[in-house]
């Protein structure tokens, strides 16, 4: 049953709304729970760290490795992000939402959403070729 659920608008899509209850609710919980890093995080039977997806068979070992460490690149300059270019950077090109759906979802103007994406993939970027030179 959700609390809330006559607050829905149809204006914006539902998965947005849900998004903005979810995002809503892990605040909430970080508010009362000590930090924990993501990589502490173990499957609960084994106790040994969670493995990624299978990687389609198309590539080559070597092009899946690549990109591999490609990905390992990406998250680890994304880790390093303040927290709200890492959101809207996430919100957009991992979750595929739109500009209006994520300033709906962080709860912040177009025009904010907007500068914390190009100042995101900036500072991204500037890390990227950092590591890279």
């Amino acid at each position: 049953m959700i609390d809330r659920g006559h607050q829905y608008k149809d204006k914006f899509k539902f998965e947005t709304w849900l998004f903005t209850i979810a995002r809503n609710l892990v605040i909430d919980l970080r508010r009362k729970k000590a930090p924990e890093r993501l990589d502490a995080f173990v499957e609960p039977d084994k106790g040994q760290q969670m493995h990624e997806p299978a990687a389609p068979d198309s590539l080559s070992p070597v092009e899946l490795a690549a990109a591999h460490e490609e990905s390992d690149r990406v998250a680890a300059a994304l880790a390093c992000l303040s927290a709200p270019y890492r959101e809207v950077l996430l919100l957009r090109f991992q979750e595929d939402l739109s500009l209006e759906e994520i300033a709906a979802v962080v709860a912040a103007p177009l025009s904010t959403v907007k500068s914390r994406l190009y100042r995101g993939l900036s500072e991204l970027r500037e890390m990227l070729e950092r590591e890279t030179a």
